[in-house]
């Protein structure tokens, strides 16, 4: 009988809290088609309209939580840093 894999949950566990901004995949993919020669005009083909909702979609399909705020470890990282920097000038704790 095969025995759950620990280190898969716990990779799991890691990137549960993930996020990412659906309008980030969007931009990628508008200029991806762009780049590739393709006219892409958002809001065309029929459909809603908005594709940010396909593409929140794509991030939940990948385990990853669509978030207008972007990527959550980005903003942590950077709340980090700017605790640093105020308490290198400020020695603020």
């Amino acid at each position: 009988m095969d025995q759950p894999d620990v280190q898969q949950d716990h990779q799991h566990d890691e990137h549960h809290d993930e996020t990412y901004n659906p309008w980030s995949i969007v931009n990628l993919v508008f200029h991806h088609l762009a780049d590739a020669g393709l006219h892409p005009i958002l809001g065309g083909g029929g459909g809603s309209g908005d594709p940010g909702i396909p593409a929140a979609q794509l991030l939940a399909a990948l385990g990853i939580q669509p978030a207008p705020e972007g990527n959550r470890q980005v903003s942590r990282d950077v709340k980090q840093h700017l605790a640093e920097i105020r308490t290198a000038v400020f020695g603020e704790s």
